[in-house]
């Protein structure tokens, strides 16, 4: 049972040694997990290229302006009020072209 105290007038309540280490634990599991997980710091060169290219690409086509989509998930929400059948697989390109954009 937790041991209770009185602190400036409001009850304090501490952990007990069990759920500190449960605490802990968890703590612990936590932080290996976002270790575990930074993927890009784990990807081959080659393919974190290929990302910053990807993601340049998407800057130049955001910064050309214009009124039509141009990201996948702009694309992707205009398929979906479409219904174009196989767009939660398709790629930016291929989206654009399902939907005439290119």
């Amino acid at each position: 049972m937790p041991h209770a105290t009185r602190h400036a007038g409001y009850l304090a309540v501490m952990a007990t040694r069990k759920q500190t280490q449960a605490a802990r634990r968890n703590v612990k599991k936590a932080a290996a997990s976002a270790r575990r997980q930074r993927s890009l710091a784990h990807m081959p060169k080659a393919t974190k290229t290929a990302l910053g290219k990807q993601g340049a690409a998407v800057a130049q086509r955001k910064r050309s302006g214009g009124t039509t989509p141009k990201t996948r998930q702009e694309l992707y929400e205009e398929a979906k009020r479409r219904n174009i059948h196989g767009r939660s697989t398709m790629g930016r390109d291929e989206l654009a072209r399902a939907l005439g954009h290119a």
